[in-house]
């Protein structure tokens, strides 16, 4: 994910710095923007996995439950409002609408598993991406914790997630008891360009 993440960012000072003011240079831009979109979106999905993993029972969110975050890191500073859209019985859509800031905003759309917690599919803007590989993703620690975000203080299950290709790892704070969706309270990683750092700052549950 790190890896990803820093390639995409590079890719996207470089475009910003050196292509001249052109509808070219904005289309290039804002492809770069989708894809790192698609990376920061990546916390999200390895919390589903390790709530399923957990708690041995199927993914029970429910339309209208709602998780919203602050992300911080490098040059990033911006939000992340995440709802459950739409359930067909054993699939769930999750929406994530991303502020980036003068990256623009950013729709992700993720198909959830609601058995297993894996990713389905994977859309971007309306454009269906790539989806990220699990095979290489190992969770090295887990344990009880207790954390601080903007939302308040939390209980939670604290997850250290390696990359075997890379060595990169990556830290969340799950509590799915009381945060709505993947129960992703915070999730932190380091990287070349900084801490990439996503918080939950509000929360509410569908009726």
């Amino acid at each position: 994910m790190l890896k990803s993440l820093m390639a995409a960012m590079s890719a996207l000072v470089l475009a910003v710095s050196v292509a001249p003011a052109t509808a070219s240079a904005e289309c290039q831009m804002a492809e770069k923007a989708t894809e790192l979109a698609v990376v920061l979106s990546q916390p999200v999905m390895q919390a589903a996995v390790i709530q399923s993993q957990v708690s041995a029972t199927m993914l029970k969110w429910k339309v209208g439950d709602k998780a919203d975050y602050k992300m911080a890191g490098g040059f990033i500073n911006g939000t992340v409002k995440s709802f459950v859209r739409e359930d067909n019985g054993t699939e769930i859509w999750v929406q994530q609408d991303m502020d980036m800031g003068f990256l623009g905003k950013q729709k992700v759309e993720i198909l959830f598993d609601k058995a297993t917690g894996q990713v389905k599919k994977l859309l971007a803007n309306g454009q269906e991406q790539q989806l990220p590989s699990t095979s290489n993703i190992e969770v090295v620690e887990t344990k009880e914790d207790r954390v601080t975000v903007p939302a308040g203080t939390f209980d939670a299950i604290y997850a250290k997630i390696k990359d075997r290709d890379n060595g990169q790892i990556q830290e969340a704070w799950v509590n799915p008891q009381e945060v709505p969706i993947t129960g992703m309270v915070k999730a932190i990683a380091d990287s070349q360009l900084g801490k990439i750092n996503q918080e939950l700052t509000a929360k509410s549950f569908a009726p």
